[in-house]
């Protein structure tokens, strides 16, 4: 990681993760039909409406700020994204995933339905072009699906790296992985699901949690998440 030459305009553009797991299959997968642009290293507060070299110097700090080199961790960079609304938008677009946290014991299921509030003037919709859900570690799904849109396989060879993995739909069908052989002294694994509206730009994610540990066959539903057994 390092910074940008503010002294010159520098465009600065490279693939996310999922795109270089793509490019590495070698398969015809990949293919860029996207790009994103982001301000997470702006700090708005410094603009100086009352700078004593006149308006024209309000934004100085900003400009002068240095910016960090792209680098693919979702975890760490682009979590401001710059989106497009309508003249006169009094409120952002927001995700709700209507789960706080997903708690599955291994080969349980669950279902994932986000809904978008304030886009188009409306309380609670889902986006026309629907969402994309990524996994940050596929390995601890054994079906990862969607409706309205492309679903994934099942669940892949093992790997010992955390690989990520990104599908498109209205709503994401989660199954748990049916063995024990990731877990080793762990009682539990974690990852998360990120969700993005494709025609919001907003994204919110969600801790997903994956228990060794059998229970009867129930499904209890509490404030703080959902927790299968």
């Amino acid at each position: 990681m390092g910074y940008l030459d503010n002294s010159s305009i520098t465009v600065d553009a490279i693939l996310t993760k999922r795109g270089r797991e793509l490019l590495a299959r070698n398969d015809g997968s990949f293919n860029i039909t996207q790009f994103a642009l982001g301000d997470d290293e702006i700090d708005y507060s410094l603009f100086n409406e009352n700078h004593p070299n006149g308006s024209q110097y309000s934004g100085e700090a900003i400009e002068n700020m240095p910016l960090l080199e792209a680098f693919p961790d979702e975890s760490n960079i682009m979590i401001h994204k710059l989106i497009t609304l309508p003249r006169g938008t009094s409120k952002l677009p927001i995700i709700s995933a209507n789960v706080s946290k997903i708690t599955l014991t291994i080969g349980s299921s669950y279902t994932l339905s986000p809904t978008t509030m304030n886009l188009n003037g409306l309380v609670n919709q889902s986006e026309t072009s629907g969402y994309s859900a990524t996994i940050a570690d596929r390995r601890l799904l054994a079906s990862f699906q969607s409706a309205g849109g492309g679903t994934s396989a099942t669940q892949r060879p093992y790997t010992s790296v955390a690989v990520s993995e990104t599908i498109l739909g209205s709503s994401f069908n989660l199954t748990a992985i049916n063995s024990t052989s990731l877990f080793g002294t762990n009682t539990k694994l974690l990852t998360t699901i990120t969700i993005e509206g494709r025609d919001s730009g907003a994204r919110v994610t969600v801790p997903l949690e994956i228990s060794k540990e059998v229970i009867a066959n129930k499904a209890t539903r509490g404030e703080t998440g959902i927790t299968l057994r």
